[in-house]
């Protein structure tokens, strides 16, 4: 496990559009060599290797991006040490929430990053994760909605992968698709004869709140299809 580190840097880099992958190496070999390891570069394939007493080495590969190809190169270095980072530079953006992800990948293949900052005197050298073994939590909640969904769901109407442009095909969505039908076939009809018609509990609920604007109040407790609804019903045989 290797740690923060702010030092001086050898190496100064004026526009960070010119940098190469090199320019990586003096502060990282500082910060390391700080900590007491022998530093080395261009190791067989490796683009750095450290070494400190009978420890595991530590392997670090550098890119100016985060890409599949580097998170491969490092994948492949854990077959040699456990101990394997990626190293890039602090000019590298990335969205905050896609950072969160990108991290915990990482995490799971058991791989390390290190986000280095060669552009000024006073540069830095941040450990962002080490590598360790990843165990994530299970979210029993989630689980027992995502099984909820599956069993309630009539069939298997929703190609997977395909564009949810017109809407994903839930079990809720089937249930509001049996009330839309009853009503584009007998009109305006009160909740209660919908519900024991077919059969649908909810189906006050479903009229009532009106999630996807297909349905709108006539009269008490009298219900009927909104444009919206006739719309959905003329686009397709049955709405999804």
């Amino acid at each position: 496990m290797v740690r923060p580190f702010r030092g001086n840097l050898t190496n100064q880099i004026n526009n960070p559009n010119s940098m190469k992958e090199s320019d990586l190496y003096i502060p990282l070999k500082q910060f390391l060599e700080l900590q007491g390891y022998e530093v080395k570069g261009e190791v067989g394939q490796c683009d750095v290797m450290a070494v400190r007493g009978e420890e595991d080495p530590i392997i670090v590969e550098f890119k100016l991006s985060l890409n599949l190809s580097v998170v491969l190169q490092a994948v492949d270095r854990l077959s040699l040490s456990p101990n394997v980072y990626i190293g890039i530079p602090r000019h590298y953006k990335i969205h905050k929430q896609r950072k969160r992800k990108i991290i915990k990948l990482l995490k799971m293949l058991g791989l390390g990053l290190i986000v280095i900052d060669p552009t000024i005197k006073t540069g830095c050298v941040d450990v962002v994760c080490d590598p360790i073994t990843y165990k994530p939590r299970k979210s029993k909640a989630k689980l027992t909605h995502l099984l909820g969904e599956f069993f309630q769901r009539k069939g298997d109407p929703n190609l997977g992968g395909s564009s949810t442009r017109y809407g994903r095909v839930t079990a809720y969505r089937q249930r509001a698709s049996a009330v839309a039908l009853y009503l584009n076939k007998n009109g305006a009809t009160k909740a209660s004869v919908i519900s024991q018609q077919i059969q649908e509990p909810k189906a006050r609920d479903i009229l009532y709140n009106n999630y996807y604007g297909w349905f709108e109040k006539q009269s008490r407790g009298i219900y009927q299809l909104s444009n919206t609804g006739k719309e959905e019903m003329a686009r397709t045989r049955h709405p999804i």
